[in-house]
């Protein structure tokens, strides 16, 4: 499935960053958001309130230009035997949320500008709670950091 995401991160979407290890010079920001998932086994949806998504950055003090790369954690069928891991689909809505956010966090930790609380994302209803077992960034013991808005 296509979604707004892919114009707004075209190349800049980097499956081997991690949370809380942001290469020397980069700046890291984790956000909650609401995504959809699709099994491409058995083609089953399912959405979730909890997916992490993380952005490390950083700034060229010569340039005053910067770099953005951005993970989204991805999550896996609880109906089929070895699943494999789904990217999320994120609805328009809370990708602006996530630019919104994201832009004030650039400019809190760069330019030392403070914004308050970001705004919270448009949920959806889930019918079951969070599966940490079919969970990437639970699996890997990212979790705790999914409590950060």
């Amino acid at each position: 499935l296509a979604s707004p995401w892919t114009p707004i991160f075209q190349g800049k979407v980097d499956d081997s960053i991690e949370p809380n290890q942001p290469n020397a010079g980069w700046e890291q920001y984790i956000r909650n958001t609401v995504g959809r998932f699709r099994c491409s086994r058995c083609k089953r949806p399912w959405p979730s309130n909890r997916v992490m998504v993380v952005f490390h950055m950083r700034l060229n003090n010569t340039t005053h230009q910067g770099t953005i790369k951005v993970r989204r954690m991805r999550q896996n069928c609880k109906k089929c035997s070895d699943a494999p891991m789904e990217t999320p689909v994120i609805d328009p809505d809370n990708i602006d949320i996530l630019m919104e956010s994201l832009l004030k966090n650039i400019r809190k930790k760069f330019y030392h500008e403070d914004f308050g609380a970001p705004r919270p994302y448009v949920g959806v209803d889930v019918n079951s709670p969070h599966e940490p077992s079919h969970c990437e960034a639970c699996i890997a013991g990212w979790f705790t950091r999914l409590d950060l808005v």
